[in-house]
């Protein structure tokens, strides 16, 4: 039977989390309105000469002048968001305990876990690349996502249905919140690079990566998220064969799943082949993410089908 004193702890971390995520949002938040200093201008035009594949300036500022590169309330904000996402973390653990099962069979606990995996991507990207500058978009999304799944979705932890009572719950779901997080990742890159190109002259937006690398990065990470996605496709197939004797239904949620991966397929398929690069290719990427959030919201909410295990009356 669940463990209500293991579901009372999920709950005293996550609310924990949500408010460090909250103080670390407004270091980030401090820390792209900030004005750039000299010498972190010119380290900045060298970044972007060096990304885009040219020479970098040689000009070199008086030692008096110069200044470290790192800034620091964009390390406060990170180390912040790493303390709020071991807490995050462990209060999904704990759920996992209370329902003495995987912490994803119903919607809050499917956000629960896609969250933690969204901000943990983040934090382990900071190992190939600084995205610190994401800090504000990946922050802000946590504390408002985590907010409203505790309050709009959840509900105490139930043993599984019999369709869902199948290892491929496990390997399903979680590649599609492995999905899910890149996917999220890309579409911050690509709000930025809208930003980036249209909104030149404001301080914090001149302080960001060229739209050109911002564009670059998102693709990278969104193929990550297709190729996941491909296979929540047909690992999703193979699972409804095993408990409902066909491969696919035209079920709802089985429709919503497809259009995404129509969506991102364009998405990689333009880009690689026909040469769409800046606002389009970002357009067609948010396009594709809003539709994971439709799906995730309104389909498992108002739509019925074989597929609605959102756990709300």
């Amino acid at each position: 039977m669940p463990d209500v004193s293991w579901d009372s702890y999920s709950l005293l971390a996550v609310y924990s989390s949500m408010a460090v995520y909250a103080i670390a949002f407004i270091a980030f938040a401090f820390d792209v309105a900030r004005r750039r200093d000299p010498e972190e201008q010119r380290a900045h035009e060298r970044e972007l000469v060096t990304a885009g594949g040219g020479s970098a300036p040689t000009t070199t500022a008086p030692a008096t002048t110069a200044r470290p590169a790192r800034r620091n309330l964009a390390k406060v904000g990170f180390a912040l968001t790493v303390l709020a996402w071991v807490l995050h973390a462990a209060g999904t653990v704990m759920r996992g305990i209370a329902a003495e099962r995987v912490p994803w069979a119903n919607m809050y606990e499917f956000a629960l876990t896609s969250i933690a995996i969204i901000v943990g991507i983040f934090v382990f990207v900071q190992l190939w690349r600084d995205l610190r500058f994401l800090g504000v978009y990946i922050t802000g999304l946590a504390t408002v996502f985590l907010g409203v799944a505790t309050v709009n979705f959840y509900v105490s932890p139930t043993p599984l249905p019999p369709a869902l009572q199948s290892y491929w719950l496990v390997i399903h779901v979680f590649v599609a919140a492995l999905g899910t997080g890149f996917f999220a990742l890309g579409s911050g890159l690509s709000i930025l690079q809208l930003l980036r190109s249209r909104a030149s002259g404001l301080a914090f937006v001149d302080r960001l990566p060229g739209a050109s690398a911002l564009e670059d990065l998102s693709y990278r990470v969104s193929v990550i998220g297709f190729i996941f996605w491909t296979f929540t496709l047909i690992a999703g197939a193979v699972w409804a064969e095993h408990a409902w004797g066909r491969y696919w239904g035209w079920d709802t949620k089985e429709v919503w799943t497809f259009v995404i991966w129509v969506v991102y397929a364009g998405y990689v398929h333009a880009r690689a082949t026909r040469g769409w690069r800046g606002t389009r290719s970002a357009w067609l990427q948010l396009i594709g993410f809003a539709a994971i959030l439709f799906n995730f919201t309104i389909v498992n909410v108002f739509f019925k089908g074989l597929h609605t295990y959102s756990g709300l009356e």
